[in-house]
């Protein structure tokens, strides 16, 4: 494995998810895992179309105009709006690729995912290429095993796990950390659901978006 010798060892992490919409379930843990590993930056990556999961109801252009919102003056978040610039399937290791390319081969960086992604990774596309380009933070997600589901993703895991956050600044891609983050039992299901019934969402999602949602008329039956 290939030691970061740049002079720029900051590590970035990327954050993607359909975001219909966003709310603290992503932002919350996500600032905490950023103080666990001494994340310097967070870009947002707002997924097109999920290969895995049922369309948005929002649109792209809402979805993204929400994340924008969420993370307004905060200057851990940026927003890369560039997978849904793109009709087709988002892959994350396309965007991964990419991503190396235009941050150099030593940038240390790094993908954030949930429990409930990590356990079921081998469903995704290119799955054992991850490590290739990136870091894994994992974060927990309530109601999931901290265990994946097959033995063969089970040694994987075993095999590039480390347990101390500073490992992540000494090499540009290829290990996976899991973070004690908060668990936060939010999704945008339920969000969306008291949307239908009326009820306020305050205490789900920033006021920025909640008052986004309403100006859209997002989430009614």
């Amino acid at each position: 494995m290939v030691l970061n010798t740049s002079s720029d060892d900051t590590l970035l992490a990327l954050f993607g998810g359909t975001f219909d919409p966003i709310h603290y379930g992503h932002l919350r843990p996500v600032e905490q895992l950023a103080k666990e590993t001494a994340l310097d930056e967070v870009i947002l990556l707002p997924n097109n179309v999920p290969p895995h999961r049922s369309q948005p109801q929002a649109s792209a252009q809402q979805r993204l105009k929400m994340v924008e919102l969420a993370v307004e003056g905060n200057p851990l978040f940026s927003v890369d709006s560039r997978e849904l610039a793109v009709d087709k399937p988002s892959y994350t290791i396309e965007t991964l690729e990419t991503l190396r390319k235009e941050h150099g081969a030593q940038r240390p960086m790094a993908f954030i995912i949930g429990q409930d992604s990590l356990i079921s990774l081998y469903k995704w596309h290119r799955w054992e290429e991850l490590l290739d380009f990136c870091h894994l933070l994992v974060m927990a997600r309530p109601g999931y095993s901290e265990s994946p589901d097959t033995p063969p993703l089970q040694r994987w895991y075993d095999k590039h796990r480390v347990t101390t956050p500073a490992e992540l600044k000494r090499r540009p891609h290829g290990l996976i950390y899991q973070a004690n983050t908060p668990l936060l039992d939010i999704s945008g299901t339920e969000i969306r659901q008291r949307r239908q019934e009326g009820k306020s969402c305050s205490d789900l999602l920033p006021a920025a978006v909640e008052r986004y949602i309403d100006s859209q008329g997002l989430y009614h039956a």
